[in-house]
């Protein structure tokens, strides 16, 4: 992870994934969302995995004078991507999870989740840099997996709350984004004219 990056400017600064992040976001999860309007309970991820990915998700955007990736339950827009459309990178995460875990062990005999937050920071950045020594899958380097979880976590971030993630708006208060459309076919003139306020989905709905 590049220290010099701030996290406000991570996840505004989407050209970090260019065209991909926006073409990701709006890619239809009816089945995710359907899944998160039952139940914020894992689904997929057992509870290890949660713990660890939750926690991965912390580091990848952490809480400072907002909130992160933790209070926007990133971790449970993954769990129900992982069980419907996005399916196909389960084993990616099996796999990738439980090495993380392995090395938090071998490295400082504690749980991923239990490490302190400099410590979290080298382990992933070494799986970034492909430094890891103990990283030992088969055909699937830890430059993958890392960057599959910060997508999946910017997405989780970002996305609409419906999928389940950017709980309380979270991801859209950091971004600046008030929410969706206010009439059909988008903002009116005076809005657009800066004549007319654009209120945010949050403050609608207070």
């Amino acid at each position: 992870m590049n220290n010099e990056l701030t996290r406000r400017n991570f996840v505004k600064g989407s050209a970090l994934y260019g065209a991909g992040l926006a073409i990701a976001l709006q890619i239809p999860r009816p089945n995710t969302a359907r899944a998160a309007s039952k139940s914020s309970a894992p689904i997929t991820l057992t509870e290890l995995e949660w713990t660890t990915l939750e926690a991965i998700t912390g580091r990848i955007i952490p809480k400072d004078d907002q909130p992160g990736a933790i209070e926007a339950h990133c971790v449970n827009f993954i769990d129900k991507a992982l069980a419907h459309e996005d399916a196909a990178a389960r084993p990616l995460y099996v796999a990738g999870l439980a090495t993380v875990e392995a090395i938090a062990q071998s490295r400082f005999e504690k749980s991923f989740a239990k490490l302190e937050a400099d410590q979290q920071d080298g382990v992933l950045r070494d799986l970034e840099r492909g430094n890891a020594n103990e990283w030992q899958i088969p055909g699937i380097p830890s430059q993958l997996f890392f960057e599959t979880a910060r997508a999946h976590t910017l997405i989780g971030f970002l996305a609409d709350p419906k999928y389940g993630g950017n709980r309380d708006y979270a991801g859209w208060r950091v971004s600046g984004y008030p929410g969706p459309r206010h009439r059909m076919g988008g903002y009116s003139p005076a809005q657009m004219a800066g004549e007319a306020p654009i209120v945010p989905v949050w403050d609608r709905e207070s």
